[in-house]
């Protein structure tokens, strides 16, 4: 579980605190629901595929849209990433510039899509689909990031990513539980569900929870190491991370044959200080070990300085990417070239 995760989300024997807090859960669903009915969407004339979740905290939605933009730039399509930014400084209408702007500033996130793709970050998604469609970046779909709740912008195609392993919690809506808004209302704004296994298999019960409640495609999806990982096997490694699921990261670096001789997590999207990279190198040097990370986690290190750099250059990282079986990746790409032919 996150570092900044209440422990009853997903703890069935904590039902009493849960239910304490429903009321204020059921308020807070309330005021999602009423501010996106109340929303005047606006329509992009390019078409829009949103990525979005149902609940708080990271399910692979970066992965995701990670995929779509290479899968539609192989199909010939121009994809431009729309991202809020999340935990960045600026609001926006910005293009992010991989090369030259902080996390600080931009996001983790944004910093890996804009590898991937154009990236536009804007608060305001309608500023943003207009500052697109202005230009410069040729654009021919906007891939919106984490926008399923969000009413500012009509979708085309909306597709939830699920946590495999932890589906969607006690089922209740934040505090009482990890839901953003409850889950009947979040599955009329769904077209499609992705479950993210952390193995083939391994979510198998949370899709076939979803394909009872949910009447639309419930696709499955394994994250999987996106380069060679031999260099891993029997290296001693001290593991860290700072992402939704700290814990699926050290697994597969255990499942790589890695020696994993201390894992670390931090809050997700946490910035590190002094102290805490003084502390990664230490027990990297008392293991004589290799320090290891995800991409999102190197991204938050860019620009710094200090211990901070030093930890930047003394770790690794294992790259991820979404792997869809055959049968599910041709669903996907069914999807999308409905979604894209509609507005054509």
């Amino acid at each position: 579980m996150r570092l900044d995760e209440p422990f009853w989300w997903y703890d069935e024997e904590a039902w009493g605190i849960a239910a304490c807090l429903a009321p204020i859960g059921a308020a807070y669903g309330w005021a999602a629901k009423s501010r996106f009915r109340r929303g005047k969407p606006y329509r992009s004339r390019l078409p829009v595929i949103c990525v979005g979740n149902f609940t708080a905290g990271g399910t692979g939605k970066t992965p995701l849209a990670i995929h779509l933009c290479e899968h539609l730039r192989a199909a010939g399509h121009e994809p431009v990433v729309l991202t809020r930014g999340y935990r960045g400084g600026l609001s926006g209408p910005y293009w992010v510039d991989r090369k030259t702007d902080s996390a600080r500033d931009v996001g983790d996130e944004a910093l890996l899509l804009a590898r991937a793709a154009p990236t536009q970050l804007a608060r305001d998604r309608q500023a943003g689909a207009r500052a697109i469609e202005t230009g410069p970046n040729a654009a021919t779909v906007i891939i919106m990031d984490d926008g399923l709740q969000n009413p500012g912008l009509a979708k085309d195609l909306s597709i939830a990513v699920v946590d495999g392993s932890r589906g969607i919690g006690n089922g209740r809506v934040i505090p009482a539980g990890p839901l953003r808004a409850p889950l009947d209302f979040q599955l009329e704004l769904t077209d499609a569900v992705i479950v993210n296994e952390q193995s083939p298999g391994a979510g198998r019960h949370i899709t076939e929870w979803m394909r009872r409640h949910f009447n639309g495609p419930v696709l499955r999806a394994v994250t999987i190491p996106a380069e060679d990982t031999s260099w891993l096997e029997e290296r001693r490694v001290v593991a860290w991370a700072g992402i939704g699921a700290p814990q699926r990261f050290f697994d597969m670096l255990r499942a790589c044959k890695a020696d994993v001789r201390e894992s670390v997590a931090f809050r997700d999207h946490q910035m590190l200080q002094e102290v805490e990279a003084l502390r990664l190198l230490a027990l990297a040097d008392r293991h004589d070990a290799t320090l290891v990370t995800t991409e999102k986690d190197l991204a938050r290190l860019s620009g710094a300085g200090g211990q901070l750099a030093q930890l930047a250059d003394s770790s690794r990282v294992l790259p991820i990417k979404l792997s869809l079986e055959k049968a599910d990746a041709e669903r996907l790409s069914s999807l999308l070239d409905m979604a894209l032919k509609v507005r054509t």
